[in-house]
């Protein structure tokens, strides 16, 4: 009995954290969030995640989440990179190369790999 209850309990843990990586919107945008998926690849001072929003294959938008990089870091990323993203069209695991921010290259480099990894993620769970 204790076996079934613990499998139950896993399986509804495993759930649950899928349901956190990745939703999907009425209008039928995914979201995919890299907080817990990407939570090993971090910036200047630790992890930076963010969502990223996808719809028929294309990014709609990339927002940055919680994250103790330095704000000045972040919003040069958000302003000269992120919107370099908007309206690609991505492959099976495709990102297309985006030149990182002078100045913000650790943060850059970050969330390359998170949008990298939320871009995986999309094609393999959507």
């Amino acid at each position: 009995m204790k076996k079934v209850l613990l499998a139950f309990m896993l399986l509804g843990a495993m759930s649950a954290q899928a349901d956190d990586v990745m939703k999907k919107e009425k209008d039928g945008t995914y979201i995919v969030n890299t907080t817990t998926l990407a939570q090993d690849v971090e910036g200047y001072n630790g992890p930076t995640p963010v969502e990223v929003y996808i719809k028929k294959n294309k990014i709609v938008k990339i927002v940055p989440l919680k994250t103790l990089d330095g704000p000045k870091y972040v919003a040069k990323v958000k302003k000269g990179m992120l919107p370099k993203y908007e309206g690609a069209n991505v492959k099976k695991g495709v990102v297309p190369e985006v030149d990182g921010v002078t100045g913000a290259t650790f943060t850059s480099d970050a969330m390359k790999e998170n949008i990298r990894r939320a871009v995986d993620y999309y094609f393999k769970h959507k």
